[in-house]
């Protein structure tokens, strides 16, 4: 059956073509590959940079206005008021030497993102050869290492979404679910490119944005035309 769904969601898409935006995302709804799950939506971005220079190195957080459809549980690393602050904010669990200690003597990982006051870094790294390549260690970069971790809670509750540029120089994000229709889905889109634009690396030469494709989960892609979001003004 689910072959079936994946070839008949891929006559629906003109391979010829390059959808604008809100054509791909009104689109992608219709192209279910499963009648039970309620698939997450991508954004896959190829970009003309190189990762390797530490100048091209693309990261970033976009806050979706939609959200991601799923719930994150966050772990703060803080003390005193930053903690109980946190706490209020929604936080799944808080704590400072005792987590840590949870993470690294019993591989406890029920969290899927850390947020941590910068005063807190130094026992942050005493794990981070087993947060690094999970994805977890903190970062000042996506808003992660804050003196303000209760806003960065709420952010992440809401629906903040981190990405980073892979060695092959492409950007990987999850923009919602397939259930939010084409105009959620737009916008959620709209937040992670209109970003990306602006974290254009000066040292960057050539096209910016080769390709956008969108997809959900192993659903057919939806090519985008990417000189859509090359007309935007970069920030300095």
């Amino acid at each position: 059956m689910a072959g079936k769904l994946y070839d008949n969601a891929l006559k629906k898409i003109d391979r010829t073509r390059k959808y604008s935006a809100a054509e791909a995302c009104v689109l992608l709804p219709e192209l279910k590959v499963s009648k039970k799950h309620d698939h997450t939506v991508d954004v896959s971005v190829r970009l003309g940079v190189n990762p390797k220079h530490a100048d091209q190195m693309v990261r970033g957080a976009a806050v979706l206005p939609h959200g991601t459809g799923k719930t994150i549980r966050v772990l703060v690393i803080a003390k005193g008021d930053k903690a109980k602050e946190a706490q209020a904010a929604g936080a799944d669990y808080v704590g400072a030497e005792d987590m840590i200690d949870k993470i690294g003597k019993e591989n406890w990982f029920e969290f899927d993102s850390m947020v941590a006051t910068p005063d807190m870094m130094g026992l942050v790294g005493r794990i981070g050869r087993v947060l690094g390549p999970k994805g977890l260690m903190p970062n000042p970069k996506v808003g992660t290492v804050t003196p303000d971790p209760a806003k960065a809670v709420r952010e992440l509750k809401a629906g903040r979404v981190e990405f980073r540029v892979e060695k092959a120089g492409i950007v990987q994000a999850p923009f919602g679910k397939m259930s939010f229709g084409g105009q959620k889905l737009e916008e959620n889109l709209r937040a992670i490119l209109d970003l990306l634009v602006k974290l254009k690396p000066s040292s960057a030469k050539g096209t910016y944005m080769r390709s956008i494709t969108i997809s959900a989960t192993h659903g057919p892609g939806i090519k985008i035309d990417p000189t859509e979001f090359m007309g935007l003004t970069v920030k300095a």
